[in-house]
């Protein structure tokens, strides 16, 4: 028996050995290979979903899924605080929201809370620092530190490499125009809900569209309106005041100031404070000898008086314990024109009388100025009605004393005197078509009373207490008002409003003009005099100069003014006397 070379048995083991790690070589080799041809299978199959299946159902308006989807989007945006531009009738933009930082920390992963806390507090100011080192070391895995960063307080916030700070974004309410139109705009928190003005009335709307809103308001006016009111109050060193410009045919706002006022992207945190007070359609005001216009006006259109009717203005009116007289008597009987010029509290009482408690309360309540009115912000104030109205309250009424309206109100109501006598609805969003006349076809008073008061109101300006809101060139009228104010039930001999409401051309009325100074002031260049002719007057004829510039209204010089028939009429009046 022969024996094998131990050559012959090291060469077998060494041919099994190479056998086994080429086995182990080519299973490794198939396992991986199974495992790329794996992944190229899970590749392929996301593409085919996203590209093809997916691509399917977003174009299927039941797809399973797919509305839920959009839905959650949605609601993803609310909850970021994203919320539609609003705009001006020009396009300029009023409110926008813009995405931005905002930070906050995981204590859990903050590594130096003491370096952590003293660069945060370098950063923003507004925190303190025993309070933001207590929050990095509470433990707490979601830490507030600070809503809508600016970009160079991020870059801050990185500079100081911690990785426990996180930055979240979501949108931020910006208002470009700052103060220019805080009362009507509004605000909104910063969550994204509205809290005042537009922002609040149209809420939903803006939170839930991309489209912008887009408002009656001019901005080029606005500018205009608000620096001639904040002139009157720094002139007459007054504490607050008020204005508005309304276009008589449709009722667009285009520009309306309440100063003082507040920057809405720096709202205060108490809601009471005196600039958060929005004086054109939240205050009631006794308006004075404003309201004269619309007892006038309820004469004319209901008894059909003429212009030659005289009325006692010699003695003053007494009425129980109280006394109606003039603030510059004339001391003589007065026709209408001579009532309204001179603003005789008598001569309009015993016009009032004539035409009865009932009348007179149905023509103001035509007027819109006995409830209150539908506007589409909802910090809108409700009249001051007298209850039980007896007939003190009658002759008072007739004046502008012991009732109040809003300066809302007030600009409304003249423009239905001076437009032709339509009813017309103040309203702040831009309608469909720019420029659309009111479709009310609600006749207030005839075209004939319409004409008559715009003759009286022209004659005021141009021979009257409004002298100086003439502007050369574009017949402006109006009415002065200067009304002591009634501070809890008493009135203030020394405290007044001094309010004047305009209107132009007076030959075609397109604008109503209203300025009202709460508290003013004599100054020097008045002569001791704070009363509206003073006051208001001046105010509303320089911004009508600048509104006519804007606007493109060119002066009509060879025009016939509409009151002169009524000054020939005085002046032949008082000839005989």
């Amino acid at each position: 028996m022969s024996r094998k070379s131990p050559f012959s048995r090291l060469s077998f083991r060494i041919m099994g050995e190479k056998s086994d790690h080429l086995n182990l070589a080519r299973g490794r080799l198939v396992l991986i290979t199974a495992f790329f041809m794996l992944c190229y299978f899970v590749v392929g199959a996301r593409l085919i979903d996203a590209t093809i299946i997916q691509g399917y159902l977003s174009q299927q308006p039941d797809a399973i899924g797919v509305d839920d989807q959009k839905k959650q989007k949605k609601s993803d945006a609310q909850k970021s605080g994203f919320r539609a531009d609003i705009l001006d009738r020009n396009g300029v933009l009023l409110a926008t929201s813009l995405k931005t930082a905002s930070l906050f920390a995981d204590s859990q992963k903050i590594l130096s809370p003491v370096e952590t806390a003293k660069g945060l507090v370098q950063i923003f100011p507004g925190l303190t620092y025993g309070d933001t080192l207590k929050k990095l070391q509470s433990g707490k895995r979601f830490i507030w530190i600070k809503r809508n960063m600016t970009p160079t307080e991020q870059e801050a916030v990185l500079n100081l490499g911690e990785p426990g700070l996180v930055f979240d974004y979501d949108y931020h309410r910006l208002y470009p125009q700052g103060n220019l139109l805080s009362h009507m705009v509004g605000y909104s928190d910063v969550d994204g809900n509205g809290l005042a003005g537009i922002e609040r009335s149209f809420n939903t709307l803006l939170n839930g569209s991309k489209d912008p809103l887009r408002l009656s308001i001019d901005v080029r006016l606005q500018h205009i309106l608000r620096r001639e009111v904040n002139r009157a109050i720094s002139d007459f060193t007054a504490v607050a005041g008020a204005g508005v410009i309304m276009d008589v045919n449709t009722g667009e706002i285009l520009a309306a100031t309440s100063l003082p006022d507040f920057d809405p992207n720096r709202v205060t945190s108490n809601p009471t404070a005196p600039e958060m007070f929005n004086r054109v359609t939240l205050g009631v005001y006794e308006p004075g000898s404003v309201f004269k216009i619309f007892t006038t006006a309820a004469l004319l259109d209901l008894k059909r008086t003429s212009f030659a009717k005289t009325y006692d203005a010699i003695n003053p009116i007494r009425e129980g314990r109280f006394t109606i007289k003039d603030y510059h008597p004339e001391k003589r009987p007065l026709t209408i024109p001579e009532i309204f010029m001179v603003s005789s509290n008598i001569g309009t009482a015993h016009m009032a009388q004539e035409v009865g408690t009932g009348n007179l309360k149905k023509a103001f309540h035509d007027f819109g100025l006995m409830t209150k009115p539908d506007f589409e912000i909802e910090e809108v104030g409700s009249p001051i009605i007298p209850n039980p109205w007896s007939e003190i309250n009658t002759l008072t009424a007739s004046y502008g004393h012991g009732i109040a309206v809003t300066p809302l109100q007030l600009v409304g109501a003249v423009g239905m005197i001076v437009n032709g006598g339509v009813r017309v609805q103040p309203s702040l969003v831009m309608r469909d078509k720019e420029g659309k006349k009111s479709d009310s076809g609600i006749r207030v008073i005839s075209k004939e009373t319409s004409l008559k008061m715009r003759q009286l109101m022209r004659l005021v300006v141009s021979n009257g207490t409004a002298r100086k809101a003439n502007v050369a060139g574009y017949n402006i009228g109006g009415k002065t008002g200067t009304a002591q104010k009634n501070v809890h039930g008493r009135y203030v001999a020394d405290k007044r409003m001094a309010a004047f409401v305009g209107a132009f051309p007076m030959n075609d009325p397109r604008y109503v003009v209203f300025v009202m100074v709460d508290e003013p002031n004599p100054n020097k260049t008045s002569y001791g005099y704070a009363t509206a002719g003073w006051v208001a007057a001046p105010a509303v004829g320089r911004v009508i100069s600048d509104m006519v510039s804007i606007l493109g209204i060119h002066p009509r010089r060879d025009e016939v003014d509409i009151s002169e028939p009524l000054k020939q009429f005085i002046h032949s009046v008082k000839g005989e006397h």
